[in-house]
């Protein structure tokens, strides 16, 4: 059974209003949340250094070369269980994500304990940006009306980095993300107007 199967409508918490049709469903790619968001890379550099500080240490004061390293592959342990973890966490979340465009809003739906909506209705929605990656994935950060404000902890990791005070919502690490943006951006341009005041349903 799939983490949303028993919801109304696929990703969504309750049916969908007459005359609001899905434009387009999609998760995050875990590889790129693993790498982007939980900084995988980053942990690795760590306990790469961390490794060659300990061997150079270890030969500084006396150590022979491959007694140092033998020394220090105690490190290896830990550091695969960490980068594993990551690993593990980068498929939760996206597994526990979906994201949703109909022809009124954007609805993120998330949270591996406790699964939340956010619903935004394109009229809070002032304009929406685009970062694409070498392998097609990428991000859609939303920007809001100043009225709305989010909190970022609430949506992270699906936010936009580093706009803690005005936290921009964003669509993340979604493969073919050009083609989603333009058709977005088609949506945003033909949506009616309607009250521009987020909603969020946990549930």
């Amino acid at each position: 059974m799939g983490e949303y199967d028993s919801d109304p409508v696929h990703g969504l918490p309750e049916s969908l209003p007459e005359g609001e049709t899905i434009l387009w469903q999609g998760a995050p790619d875990w590889k790129g949340l693993a790498r982007r968001a939980l900084h995988f890379w980053l942990v690795l550099l760590y306990f790469v250094g961390l490794f060659a500080w300990e061997v150079l240490s270890a030969i500084a004061g006396g150590t022979a070369a491959g007694d140092a390293v033998m020394a220090s592959s105690s490190l290896i342990v830990p550091a695969a269980v960490v980068l594993g973890l990551i690993g593990l966490y980068a498929r939760w979340l996206a597994r526990s994500t979906i994201y949703t465009i109909t022809n009124r809003r954007v609805a993120l739906r998330f949270g591996i304990a406790l699964p939340r909506t956010m619903n935004l209705p394109f009229t809070a929605v002032t304009s929406a940006a685009l970062k694409v990656y070498a392998n097609g994935t990428g991000d859609i950060p939303l920007t809001l009306t100043p009225k709305v404000r989010l909190a970022y902890l609430a949506l992270w990791p699906h936010a936009r980095p580093w706009r803690v005070t005005r936290a921009e919502p964003m669509l993340r690490c979604i493969p073919d993300a050009g083609r989603v943006a333009a058709l977005l951006a088609e949506a945003l341009r033909s949506a009616p107007s309607q009250p521009d005041s987020p909603e969020d349903a946990a549930g």
